[in-house]
């Protein structure tokens, strides 16, 4: 069974909620360069069918270090606070560099087809930063919020007509907490 949930609204924002309970006692989805490869294919950023790329203990720590890069940068505009220069420049690196280049293949009746370049560990980084320079630079950026049960703190985006959505998913921790609501709703009746 999978540890991954990809229900933030974006990339980037699955990809910061590789770790989890952040405020207390974090939980580390990415303990091992097989569980980074095993992200990338759970987060369709590999063919079908196709193996995720090569990780290695490299890999995992840049991967780590854009994570933690990428969450103090949306930490910091949600909570409207100085941007930190460091996380900043973590980011505009890895969004620098280039995708897989794309080429062109003959295929049946003599007709080109667009192929994917071969993906690495570092394009897919690149990718993964690139939606969050997209995202933090855009008209989104002040709809990213962190659930409000304790002690989830993942970060999703508020697609919400009116711009209040207080959990990261309904089926989890929006149910957990109305579950809650309710029970002590009714625990306050029968003590009346």
């Amino acid at each position: 069974m999978s540890t991954f949930r990809f229900h933030s609204g974006r990339l980037c924002l699955d990809f910061i909620a590789t770790v989890g309970r952040r405020g207390s006692g974090p939980v580390e989805r990415l303990e091992t360069p097989a569980d980074l490869a095993r992200w990338f294919t759970e987060a369709g950023l590999t063919a079908p069918g196709s193996p995720a790329p090569a990780a290695g203990g490299p890999e995992l720590r840049q991967a780590r270090d854009l994570r933690e890069a990428m969450y103090e940068l949306f930490t910091a505009c949600r909570l409207e606070r100085e941007i930190p220069p460091e996380p900043l420049a973590v980011v505009n690196d890895w969004a620098a560099r280039p995708a897989p280049a794309e080429r062109l293949e003959a295929g049946p009746g003599n007709r080109l087809r667009r192929v994917p370049g071969e993906a690495t560990a570092q394009t897919l980084l690149a990718g993964i930063a690139r939606d969050a320079v997209d995202l933090l630079g855009g008209p989104l950026a002040g709809r990213v919020r962190e659930c409000d049960l304790h002690p989830c703190t993942r970060l999703f985006l508020d697609t919400s007509r009116s711009g209040r959505r207080r959990w990261c998913s309904m089926d989890g921790c929006g149910a957990r907490a109305k579950m809650a609501a309710y029970r002590a709703r009714r625990a306050a009746r029968e003590e009346s």
